[in-house]
Parts: structure tokens; sequence; C-alpha cells
């Protein structure tokens, strides 16, 4: 049986997800919970404090289930396919619609805004290190920003979770753009030493 603390932590997140960052409030987060609503500040001081360590708890359960498959991963392709996979289970899930919904209550509430940071810090993290590995051997590995491209990846994301909400063609679309991207750069990748080199030599004088 899960303890009061971790209730509460599962009873925030599952509070964002039901009513959005609109509905959560003590009382909220404790019905869900099923436990005393003064317990919010017993454990955790205040509403807030609360969100923030609900997203990092929840965040850190959700990356468990994947850092296998993200650490499997040898091309931008399988990258690729990994996040669109990892997409719809999320969003089937909801922990990335909790995410969103601390993003867009950080744009009015800046107290949300480092539990939102800590929450998505987690998954940049685990998507940096697949870009830097399947990137390594890439010609265009020394002109890419790993670390942007990385906070770039998740901030999409999440984007798209937002985005599928009102227009799930769309962001159907967005997804298959990014691969047609990763389909260039894996073309690339196949050419020949020459033919590589002659790409980075033209990015870097353009790049200057």
């Amino acid at each position: 049986m899960a303890d009061t603390r971790t209730k509460l932590l599962e009873g925030a997140l599952e509070t964002l997800k039901r009513q959005g960052i609109a509905g959560v409030s003590a009382r909220t987060i404790a019905s869900t919970a099923g436990v005393n609503q003064a317990l919010v500040f017993y454990h955790f001081g205040s509403v807030d404090q609360l969100l923030a360590a609900a997203c990092e708890h929840g965040s850190q359960q959700r990356i468990a289930l994947y850092r296998d498959r993200f650490a499997s991963v040898t091309s931008l392709r399988e990258l690729l396919d990994l996040g669109r996979a990892l997409h719809a289970e999320e969003r089937a899930e909801g922990s990335v619609a909790a995410l969103a919904q601390l993003l867009a209550g950080s744009q009015t509430d800046a107290t949300l805004a480092p539990a939102a940071t800590a929450g998505l810090s987690l998954w940049i993290a685990e998507v940096e290190q697949a870009l830097r590995r399947v990137l390594a051997n890439s010609p265009l590995a020394e002109f890419v920003d790993v670390s942007g491209l990385a906070k770039a990846t998740a901030a999409a994301f999440v984007g798209l979770e937002l985005y599928e909400g009102v227009d799930a063609e769309g962001a159907d679309q967005a997804l298959n753009a990014l691969e047609e991207l990763a389909t260039l750069v894996t073309a690339l990748e196949d050419m020949g030493p020459m033919v590589r080199r002659a790409v980075r030599g033209k990015l870097r004088r353009t790049l200057r």
C-alpha cells in the first residue's frame, strides 16, 4: 500500500491530467489521493512544492521505463521511431499532459517554473545522451549544438501534446517532417568519405 506522501504525489499528477492546472488545489489533490487536505501542507509545505515533487517523481518513473530503449538506439532514425512510440504511449498514460499543464501554468505563475523545469530536464538528459551517441560519427556532429538540440526536441514533444489536442493531423505531419529530416541525415552518413569531407568543408565555410 502506498504511503501518504506517495499518494499525494500520484494524486497531484492525476489531478493535473484530469482537471488541468486550473483545477489543481490542496482540496482536489487530497480528494484524488483519498487523504485529508491538511496532509498536503504537512508533507510538502505548499501546493507548489507538492507539484514540483510530483513532476520530478512522475518523470523519474516514466523515464525508468524507457531508459533501456534509449540506450539501445543506434541511429537518428531509431531515436525518432522511439520518440513517436514514446509520444503515443505517454499521451495515452497522461504524463506528458501533466508536464504540459505545468508548463502552461508557469506562464502566469512563476513559482511553477522550477517544477516544470525539473521534470523536463530529466527527459532532456536522456535525449541528449542518445543524440550524442547517434551523432558521434556523423559529418554534422561538429556543427550541432547537441545540448540545445536535446532541449528543442523535448520541448517539441511537449508542444505536440498540446497541438495534437486541437489538430491531430497537423501533429502527425510534424512528426513525419522530423522523420524526413532523419532520412536526409542518414543518407548523408551513408555517403562515402570524400562526400562527407566535402560536406564538412562546405559547412565550415558557410558557418564562418
